[in-house]
């Protein structure tokens, strides 16, 4: 490695308690995994520096050898390496990351939960194969991520009773889980189950080109917002939507945080970026249209792909 290099991350991993390389920064993460371990510290309510190495083409590679650690988001605490992002994740589960951050891990309460009688015989028909001793295990990650399998329980797991089916959990996901519903439905692709919580925050929605062109059709109210160039929209435009200029990002700013934006790109990375941005601003109902224009050409011949 370059040694300015090294003496840079370095002095970056002295003069900061707590540091974070990561892909985008704790304001716009761009990365999920770099977005997971913010989202955990952001929770423990710890100062923090992140550095993006997005940035900085030497850091990126340089953190790596470095660190001798393959992957991003990359954690140190009080010049040590903690680990990567699935680390940080257990660390946190087990409370041991609070330790290590001098941060009081506050008694959890058992969460109330609920399991309609449909997921429960799901369930019962599912534990074939289980332990005698295995409990359903409920996980809930920092991006408000479900999972959901037949396992051991572990020291310092909340332990409850639902329904006749004994559910073990860790701290951080009963923290999260506080009137959950699980549920098992019918849907398009089939039986599966589905899980409610009323604790998840707003997220950017994905939404297929047809349901939008039916949508556009009914005349439903949205804001349609096309966010690339100006030379891109005179190649191939969707009427109805309306290029993102600062004048236009002025109006919907003044808009009330429930009204429905769309974002558009070409194909679908420029316009999820967009859409985070207004997700962090407040907005609550803010949908990204999956595989931009050039999926939008498949469904409507009119619109050329370049």
């Amino acid at each position: 490695m370059d040694e300015a290099v090294r003496a840079r991350i370095e002095e970056t991993v002295k003069k900061n308690d707590v540091v974070l390389f990561m892909k985008g920064n704790k304001s716009f993460p761009q990365c999920g995994f770099s977005s997971a371990v913010v989202s955990i510290l952001k929770e423990l309510k710890v100062p923090f520096e992140t550095v993006n190495v997005l940035a900085d083409p030497a850091i990126r590679d340089g953190i790596k050898a470095y660190s001798d650690w393959p992957t991003i988001p990359q954690l140190y605490i009080k010049g040590e390496f903690v680990g990567g992002s699935d680390i940080v994740r257990e660390m946190h589960a087990s409370g041991e990351l609070q330790k290590l951050l001098g941060v009081k891990d506050e008694p959890v309460d058992a969460p109330t939960i609920t399991i309609t009688d449909m997921a429960v015989t799901a369930f019962r028909g599912a534990s074939g194969e289980a332990e005698p001793d295995d409990a359903l295990r409920l996980s809930i990650d920092a991006r408000f991520q479900n999972d959901l399998f037949f396992g051991p329980k572990a020291p310092g797991d909340i332990v409850l009773t639902v329904n006749g089916i004994t559910v073990a959990m860790d701290a951080a996901t009963a923290r999260r889980a506080n009137g959950l519903k699980i549920d098992f439905v019918q849907g398009p692709g089939g039986a599966g189950f589905k899980i409610d919580n009323p604790n998840e925050p707003p997220r950017v929605r994905a939404l297929p080109p047809s349901e939008l062109k039916d949508q556009l059709a009914r005349g439903e109210k949205l804001h349609f917002i096309d966010v690339r160039t100006e030379g891109e929209r005179a190649l191939a435009n969707v009427p109805g939507s309306r290029l993102l200029d600062s004048a236009y990002e002025d109006e919907l700013n003044a808009l009330p945080k429930g009204e429905k934006l769309v974002f558009m790109c070409h194909h679908g990375m420029r316009s999820q970026a967009a859409a985070q941005r207004f997700l962090d601003r407040g907005f609550t109902n803010v949908w990204n249209l999956v595989g931009g224009i050039d999926a939008w050409s498949a469904i409507d011949p009119q619109v050329p792909r370049y």
